[in-house]
């Protein structure tokens, strides 16, 4: 989360295994740590986006990240992690609201 509030793509990508996939289900999957650096690059030039952790809980090579900002967004992370790197992430989130809450453009219908 330091990373991530701080809009540091370079260190986040690092936590990200060379083939990792990061699927955030309001978006098409993202394949590759390099393809994933450039997602968080692109995401924070978009918007100033902070997270405060809510809870975290772990199972075996499993964690679960329940987050919020202080706009009130909430949203969770699946986390699948296999020799100290992230191999798959999936994130749920309500998109209309972020984009709303960030006064950025609505998708096309």
């Amino acid at each position: 989360m330091e990373a991530f509030n701080r809009a540091d793509a370079d260190s986040l990508a690092g936590f990200y295994s060379l083939d990792a996939v990061n699927h955030q289900v309001a978006e098409a999957p993202v394949e590759g740590r390099e393809a994933i650096r450039a997602m968080f690059r692109s995401g924070f030039e978009l918007t100033d986006m902070v997270c405060i952790i809510e809870n975290i809980f772990e199972d075996g090579d499993w964690a679960i990240l329940e987050w919020r900002d202080p706009t009130g967004l909430r949203g969770c992370g699946f986390f699948h992690v296999i020799r100290d790197k992230i191999v798959f992430q999936r994130g749920y989130w309500d998109k209309l609201s972020f984009l709303r809450l960030h006064r950025l453009p609505l998708p096309e219908a």
